[in-house]
């Protein structure tokens, strides 16, 4: 299968060299590694060293920077920009109109709504489930008996 080759110029003048991405058409960077079951929309952009795992889905006007990674099974919405270095775990959403900063890391499983900016460097955890109630009566402190060991 043959590559098919285009350049954009950037706001400085420097032409860069993307192909096309054969599921969606999305322009990928020299050195970006798309798994062939990703989708990449035809308006979006994927950098130079950045890394897309199977099964994900980045839609029209998103742009992953330099160096991400991003899991298996990530969903990122329209006009998504993930800054350089940032780390989207597996099953991770992200919703359109987001903006995650350089180096940010996103745990697995996490969904965030559109509009969303995760802010440079920070950690986003998936929130952890309440433990569990006992079914036995709760007790304070004080009202405990403690029995000796015979």
């Amino acid at each position: 299968m043959s590559r098919k080759i285009e350049t954009v110029e950037d706001d400085a003048g420097k032409v860069i060299t993307y192909h096309r991405h054969p599921n969606g058409g999305g322009l990928i960077g020299r050195g970006a590694e798309v798994h062939e079951t990703s989708f990449i929309s035809s308006t979006a952009y994927v950098e130079a060293g950045a890394r897309v795992e199977s099964g994900c889905r980045v839609g029209g006007g998103s742009w992953i920077d330099r160096q991400a990674r991003i899991g298996h099974r990530v969903v990122i919405g329209d006009a998504v920009y993930v800054g350089p270095g940032a780390v989207l775990g597996n099953r991770v959403h992200v919703g359109s109109h987001s903006r995650i900063g350089a180096g940010a890391v996103i745990a697995h499983g996490v969904r965030l709504h559109g509009d969303t900016t995760v802010a440079q460097g920070s950690h986003v955890a998936a929130r952890s489930k309440p433990p569990a109630l006992s079914s036995s009566r709760s007790r304070s402190e004080g009202s405990r008996k403690v029995r000796k060991a015979a």
